[in-house]
């Protein structure tokens, strides 16, 4: 029995503190576990009347920035004089750094608690002990930031080559020699693919989130945990196509880095949040050509400007796509005076007319809007003139619109029979297994029977959606008379196209010759149009901002 514990210690009683920093030590460094519970034994061999155990900390990290309820129960413990001693595997797993240090070693030295360790047992009270304390939570916290530092520049210096291995996206996996190859089942690949060429041809994320459930289309995602990860199939989400638009390695670049962490003071104590995305030119390493893409990098570039410019409440002067509502230019008309985005208000009562009002500056407030226009004649003004513009091609558009249906109906037909190719090699597996089974071991038996008798209804139903889509491919009409008939409805085929402005913007002043008007194309200069003269409302309240500068200064490089 070491002469500094005294019965006054053995009689309070000890607590054990237990500690891993991550999940994985958790799993896999057991043995560092049991060492660590051991040690209620050896406290209760000393003769100790209570050991209590502490271990909500495993799993969680003692550099101070995520809370530690455990750490927090041990130091309450010892406030309390219940505790006559602090057991530990080592000063490490008490704190990795000098703040929860300190603070528990002063605390000990108050109330009189022990240290105690494999090395020894140490007394706060004495001048020695509390300098050899004081010494071991300084290597503890020095040996965490030496570790962390040659494990980041390690890990930096390997990714530059373009080596390191993470988790990669749905579509690619690591080959032998640690380089990134395009996934060999052919039902994924083919997946990407499409959803990459659906959203170039329908120009929006939502567009395509939303043609996909119609369709019925699932998509990999790739499902992980601490130990292992696997790819599974299912219906597609507005936030894994966003990422898929964005992630540079359907581009053929090796990126890593992308996201970083920041840290707050929250209640005194740091807090650190993760997943903050980082712009371009900040990723820690960016290679392009590194690989197979399933897309370019210019049409990875065009794909992120095109889902900038669909995000709406974000840069006010950039560009935005027209939205629903029986408006024609929700989303597209701007105010001439100072470019801001109008809103479009619509009647309460149903046929009232709607209006485009821009509100000016919101900040000012009782200042008025800035203008207000009746929306039927600018929506029949541009509608007549977009009608104008391609009337020309007509005919050839629409029958490019016919083929665009039947090449979207394909896809989808492909994409089942996909899914049917998979599903019946499932049925099949599950065929194999039953009938490698015992018939005798019915527990087992009626188990695999059932999942086999799934998975036939799962074919059944892909082949019947197979067939209708077959009968309605041999009942489509493909008369071309038709189709330029209702060459009305090209603008809806061509939501990217020359057919559609990019934006219009409406300034009115009060004079005989009415509002105008500006319609800037997507590939040709502006066109400057006059509505015909009505009564409409302009109120001065809002002063020109440099927003209408900055778009018209997009319209003179457009022009130019």
């Amino acid at each position: 029995m070491n002469s500094k514990i005294t019965p006054e210690h053995l009689g309070r009683g000890a607590v054990v503190y237990i500690r891993q920093s991550t999940l994985g030590q958790v799993m896999e460094n057991t043995e560092s576990q049991r060492r660590q519970y051991a040690l209620a034994e050896s406290a209760s061999g000393m003769g100790f009347s209570s050991v209590a155990v502490i271990d909500d900390d495993l799993g969680r990290s003692g550099s101070g920035i995520v809370v530690r309820p455990g750490f927090q129960k041990l130091v309450a413990n010892v406030c309390s004089g219940a505790v006559g001693a602090v057991f530990c595997i080592e000063a490490s797993r008490l704190a990795r750094n000098g703040r929860d240090w300190h603070h528990l070693v002063d605390l000990c030295a108050v109330v009189g608690v022990l240290v105690i360790d494999h090395d020894g047992v140490y007394d706060p009270r004495l001048v020695n002990d509390r300098l050899l304390l004081g010494l071991k939570g300084t290597m503890s916290e020095y040996e965490l930031n030496l570790l962390r530092q040659r494990g980041l520049a390690a890990r930096d210096s390997k990714a530059k080559r373009g080596e390191l291995r993470f988790s990669l996206p749905p579509g690619y996996c690591w080959n032998d020699v640690d380089q990134i190859e395009v996934d060999p089942d052919e039902r994924v690949s083919e997946t990407i693919k499409l959803m990459f060429r659906k959203f170039r041809e329908l120009g929006s994320a939502r567009q395509l989130f939303l043609w996909a459930r119609d369709a019925g289309i699932k998509i990999p995602v790739v499902r992980q945990n601490a130990k292992h990860q696997k790819l599974v199939w299912q219906a597609p989400a507005y936030h894994n196509l966003v990422e898929m638009m964005q992630n540079p390695i359907y581009a053929g670049a090796y990126a890593f880095g992308r996201r970083t962490h920041r840290v707050q003071v929250v209640d005194g104590r740091p807090r650190k949040t993760i997943g903050h995305r980082k712009p371009m030119h900040a990723w820690n390493v960016l290679i392009q050509d590194n690989h197979e893409g399933y897309i370019s990098w210019e049409e990875f570039e065009e794909n992120r400007q095109m889902l900038t410019e669909n995000a709406y409440m974000q840069q006010r002067a950039s560009r935005k796509a027209a939205r629903g509502g029986r408006a024609l230019l929700t989303g597209l008309v701007r105010c001439g005076r100072c470019g801001r985005i109008m809103h479009v208000f619509y009647g309460m009562a149903s046929g009232h007319a709607h209006r485009y009002q821009c509100r000016g500056d919101d900040a000012h407030v009782g200042a008025g809007q800035c203008i207000g226009i009746g929306g039927v004649r600018i929506d029949q003004t541009i509608a007549n003139h977009i009608m104008e513009a391609v009337s020309p091609l007509a005919v050839e558009a629409a029958l490019e619109a016919a083929q665009r249906v039947i090449r979207a109906d394909d896809d989808v037909r492909q994409a089942t029979k996909r899914d049917l190719e998979h599903a019946r090699y499932e049925a099949s597996l599950a065929s194999r297994r039953y009938e490698a089974v015992d018939p005798a071991k019915r527990l087992v038996a009626r188990e695999l029977e059932s999942r086999w008798n799934i998975t036939l209804e799962r074919v059944a139903e892909l082949e019947q959606r197979l067939a209708r889509m077959d009968e309605q491919a041999v009942t489509r009409p493909l008369e071309p008379k038709a189709l330029v008939d209702r060459s009305c409805l090209v603008t809806n085929a061509f939501p990217n196209q020359v057919l559609a402005t990019k934006d219009a913007l409406v300034s009115t002043k009060r004079q005989r010759s009415g509002p105008r008007t500006a319609s800037c194309w997507p590939c040709n200069p502006a066109t400057a149009l006059r509505l015909p003269a009505a009564q409409c409302r302009s109120s001065v309240g809002t002063p020109p901002s440099d927003h209408s500068d900055r778009f018209r200064a997009q319209l003179q490089k457009r022009q130019s």
